[in-house]
This record gives C-alpha cells, sequence and structure tokens, in this order.
C-alpha cells in the first residue's frame, strides 16, 4: 500500500506550518509537502500553466525550508518534504547547507523534491536562461550530493564550479535525502531520474499510460532495479478524485493538494482525505 501525503503552499493566511505538520502527523499522513517559488514576476509572458490568473500563493509563500523547520520543531515522525525545490533559481551552497541543517534537526525525515519551474522570467532573474533550466538542475543537484558525502567536495561543470571547499553539517541519511524529480512525463524525465534521482512525482493527468516501462527501461539502462526509485503522484487542484486510480496503478506514494486557507477552511478536507488514506490502506483510524 502507498503512503499518503499532504501539500500546500504556505503562507501568512493559511494553515500555519507547524499547526498543519501536528494535525497531519495525529492524522497517519506519512509526509507535509511545502511549495517553493521565491516571486512571481508581474509580466505574465510566460502564461500559467492552469490558466487564468496567476494565484496569490506563487509570490506570498513562505519560504519552504523555514517553514519545514517550523514543522520539523513540532512533529517527530511525520516526513518533511519539498514539492519541489527550484534547484534552477537556488545556489547549491546555500540550499545543501539548509537542506542538511533541516535533516540533522529533523533526525533525517527530509525529502527532497527538485524541479526546474515553468516560470521563464522568474528563473530568469535568477540567472538561469530557460532553455538551460534542467541542465543547471543537474549540475547543482550532483553539487549537493558532492557536499553532502564528501570531506572535501569539489565540482567541475559547465553551470557550477568550484575546488575542494569544506561544508557541514553532513544531512543524517547517508548520502543525502532522497531526491525526488518533479517534472512532467517524457523519455527525458526517465533518464534523468536514472541518472540521479531516488524518485518522481509527476502531475496527475499528465501520466502516459506505459509510464513505469520507460521507468524501469531507464533504470535498467544504468544498472538500477526499478526498486531503487519511488514514484508519488500529487493532484494538481484541491479536491481531485485521483487517489483509488493512483493505488491501483501502483504508486507508491499519493500526496492530496490542500488550499491556501485557514485551519478551519482546510481541516474538513484534511479529514476527508485522512479517511480515503485510512480506506485505501485498509487500516483502521486512530484518531
Amino acid at each position: 500500500m502507498p503512503s499518503f501525503g499532504l501539500l500546500i503552499f504556505p503562507t501568512a493566511y493559511s494553515i500555519q506550518p507547524a499547526d498543519l505538520a501536528i494535525t497531519a502527523e495525529q492524522l497517519g499522513f506519512e509526509s507535509i509537502w511545502f511549495i517553493d517559488h521565491t516571486h512571481a514576476p508581474a509580466s505574465r509572458r510566460t502564461p500559467y500553466p492552469a490558466g487564468g490568473d496567476l494565484p496569490r500563493e506563487y509570490w506570498a509563500n513562505y519560504d519552504q525550508f523555514v517553514a519545514l523547520a517550523a514543522a520539523a520543531a513540532a512533529t517527530t515522525n511525520i516526513k518533511l518534504a519539498t514539492g519541489v525545490t527550484l534547484m534552477s533559481e537556488r545556489d547549491p551552497f546555500v540550499t545543501a547547507k539548509q537542506v542538511a541543517t533541516l535533516d540533522v534537526i529533523s533526525k533525517g525525515r527530509v525529502l527532497l523534491g527538485v524541479g526546474a519551474g515553468w516560470n521563464a522570467e522568474e528563473m530568469e532573474n535568477h540567472g538561469t536562461a530557460y532553455k538551460d533550466r534542467w541542465r543547471v538542475v543537474r549540475e547543482r543537484v550532483l553539487a549537493m550530493k558532492e557536499m553532502w558525502t564528501k570531506d572535501q567536495a569539489e565540482f567541475h561543470g559547465k553551470f557550477v564550479n568550484f575546488d575542494p571547499v569544506w561544508i557541514e553539517p553532513k544531512p543524517v541519511q547517508p548520502g543525502g535525502p532522497p531526491i525526488i524529480l518533479g517534472s512532467f512525463a517524457g523519455d527525458a524525465v526517465f533518464k534523468r531520474i536514472a541518472a540521479y534521482g531516488d524518485g518522481w512525482i509527476p502531475l496527475n493527468g499528465f501520466v502516459p499510460a506505459d509510464w513505469r516501462a520507460k521507468l524501469n527501461a531507464a533504470l535498467a539502462a544504468v544498472g538500477r532495479e526499478p526498486s531503487s526509485v519511488s514514484v508519488t503522484l500529487a493532484s494538481i487542484f484541491p479536491g481531485d478524485d485521483f487517489a483509488d486510480a493512483a493505488v491501483a496503478d501502483g504508486f507508491d506514494r499519493v500526496v492530496f493538494t490542500l488550499p491556501s486557507e485557514p485551519r478551519d477552511a482546510v481541516m474538513p478536507m484534511i479529514e476527508q482525505y485522512a479517511a480515503t488514506a485510512r480506506r485505501l490502506s485498509q487500516t483502521p483510524a486512530t484518531v
């Protein structure tokens, strides 16, 4: 049976990170996932993928690592996940230290979702060209892995280049937290997962029928077993009815999306999702 999680844009006007984490842990969820955007360019040259106006959460959300640290301090077991961290827009040294610090504070509970993003203007503000975004992500992830695993880390690539450095703390999890690539389906993403990922988080509605065969083929090509990669399915919008299909399709984790609303507004939805998770897990309620 899969694990179940909750995803939200944490904001000043929504249920607070620690409160959500405590509630989710009490209700038996495996993980909470916080979304990452540093800002939203006022330009609308890049259209919002879901259509319509860009929601306020895209520029009003908390920094995901600060929010997850608050969640970590208030809980003991629930996993703390980024859904996703936009590595096309983040310094690898700062991010490596943030992730390692969170992993130490939480005693090894971090799941690091990483992605390239969709807003060209946003990543350009961080110095990344849209056409280079996935190559930038690859080098920054590989450089962070070096920092997490080597006493003296160094990396020499086109976008990340540095001589030996000391950087601590090291993550609690050997090799660092699992790297879960957030991306639409395509041959390229399966090759990326096989090369440097520990998981995949596609958006529901954009998963081809032969996704597992393609993923397994990409893993086999580099000598990896299918069991080395987890696959997480997250809903696009709050209230999506997709969990039954995800479980039937063999996903390892199902993540329900919450709106950026206060506690009173989201609690009925959280309880509904918890009931769905218990039903699909075929386990009795514990709260």
